[in-house]
């Protein structure tokens, strides 16, 4: 009998003394997701999967409350507001305009991102690797990347000499961040003139494409921001429209017929912003986890857009692709 009593004392001692990083048995963890776009896409059921794996069941122990602003960056803040009011544990944010508008209306709920723009560089975090404040999560440092698109174009486009960037000039990290003054670099150093292809709202696109042709831009690459990004399927059609080849640097791009696409896999990125979520959810603090970078990359390439825009892709470029769309 005592022995019985003292083995149970030694399972309650250590059951006692175990550290609090265990789910917390019938808790109901709520995660906010915040974005700019206007309804679910297949990286919200990455995400969801990814907690599933994690032990995280929806209606059991797990809330995830969506916020979608519908393309318009000013509801970024009422709707981290009503997030605020719904005590969610942890925010998780797919920009950085959703991150910075996240980031002024609170500064203790735990925010995870995930954002093509070094979150370092413009002001987000202190550094990397150790962001210091309540915002934590993954970087794709997509400009890295700009000069490898342009001299991808050049081997694709015969004489390639004028390359546009379509990009928002009024986006955060434009004037911030070292992305456009890196692209300039990188052109210059592959002979090409930039020609800056200036998208402010989705309006814009169709007079954008107008005079990249009048100024006979040869290709393009762009910058993944906001109105861009939102706008893709458009932004596609008028490429094929105008005949203009170009380099995106993201794969959903090539889910609405796009010509080529270089970039971190944003799949990827979304896996393991959940488990940065699962983290924080057992007791992890942002301000120590450091931001992590991209591990998979992905060139994408469609033959039957190459097709039809009279683009020649060189058979040395078709063995590189991840991925040929034919």
């Amino acid at each position: 009998m005592r022995k019985a009593m003292s083995c149970a004392l030694l399972v309650w001692i250590a059951l006692s003394s175990a550290p609090a990083t265990a789910q917390q048995p019938g808790k109901m963890y709520r995660v906010g997701v915040l974005s700019v776009r206007g309804g679910m896409e297949q990286r919200d059921e990455v995400f969801r999967q990814r907690l599933r794996e994690l032990g995280y069941v929806e209606g059991k122990n797990l809330s995830i409350e969506w916020k979608f602003s519908d393309g318009k960056p000013d509801r970024l803040e009422p709707l981290t507001a009503e997030l605020v009011k719904l005590n969610v544990d942890v925010i998780f944010g797919n920009s950085t305009p959703v991150i910075l508008a996240a980031k002024k209306v609170t500064k203790t709920i735990p925010i995870v991102m995930t954002a093509g723009a070094d979150p370092a560089e413009t002001g987000l975090v202190a550094s990397l690797e150790r962001p210091g404040g309540n915002i934590t999560g993954l970087t794709s440092v997509s400009t890295a990347l700009n000069g490898k698109r342009m001299a991808l174009a050049k081997e694709v486009v015969p004489n390639l000499a004028r390359m546009g960037v379509l990009l928002d000039p009024e986006y955060p990290t434009i004037t911030a961040g070292p992305s456009l003054k890196d692209a300039q670099s990188e052109a210059a150093s592959l002979g090409l003139k930039l020609q800056l292809l200036e998208v402010r709202r989705a309006g814009d696109l169709n007079d954008v494409f107008e005079a990249a042709t009048k100024e006979r831009t040869q290709a393009f690459i762009h910058f993944s921001h906001a109105v861009i990004t939102n706008a893709r399927k458009r932004v596609a059609e008028l490429a094929l429209k105008h005949k203009l080849p170009a380099v995106y640097a993201d794969t959903q791009f090539m889910d609405v017929g796009g010509l080529m696409s270089l970039g971190a896999d944003p799949l990827d990125l979304v896996r393991r912003a959940a488990e940065y979520v699962d983290k924080i959810l057992k007791g992890g603090k942002p301000a120590e986890m450091a931001m992590g970078k991209p591990t998979k990359f992905e060139l994408v390439i469609n033959t039957k857009v190459a097709d039809q825009i009279g683009v020649a892709i060189p058979p040395n470029v078709l063995a590189r692709a991840d991925q040929v769309i034919k």
